[in-house]
C-alpha cells in the first residue's frame, strides 16, 4: 500500500487506506455520560479552568434553589 502525500481527495477510497477499527473504543466514557461543552471565546476568559466552570455552575444552582426555597415559603394560604 502506497502512501498518498497530498491533501487532495482521492476519487475513490479503499476499507485498507484507513487502518483497522477498534470495536467499543469509546463505549465507556459514553455509558458514563461524559458531557463536553463549547464555551465561547468571552466566557472561557472569564472561566478558564474546568474548574472554575463548575465553582460558579454550583453557586448558580445552591442560590436558585435558595430562592425556591424562599418563594415556596411565602406562597401559603392566607392566615384567618
Amino acid at each position: 500500500m502506497k502512501k498518498v502525500e497530498s491533501d487532495e481527495l482521492r476519487p475513490e477510497y479503499r476499507r485498507e487506506d484507513f487502518g483497522t477499527g477498534v470495536r467499543g473504543k469509546h463505549f465507556e466514557s459514553y455509558r458514563k455520560g461524559s458531557n463536553l461543552v463549547l464555551l465561547t471565546p468571552d466566557v472561557a476568559k472569564v472561566f478558564p479552568t474546568e474548574e472554575a466552570v463548575n465553582n460558579a455552575l454550583r453557586s448558580l444552582i445552591e442560590l436558585a434553589q435558595k430562592s425556591i426555597g424562599l418563594k415556596k415559603q411565602s406562597v401559603g394560604r392566607a392566615k384567618k
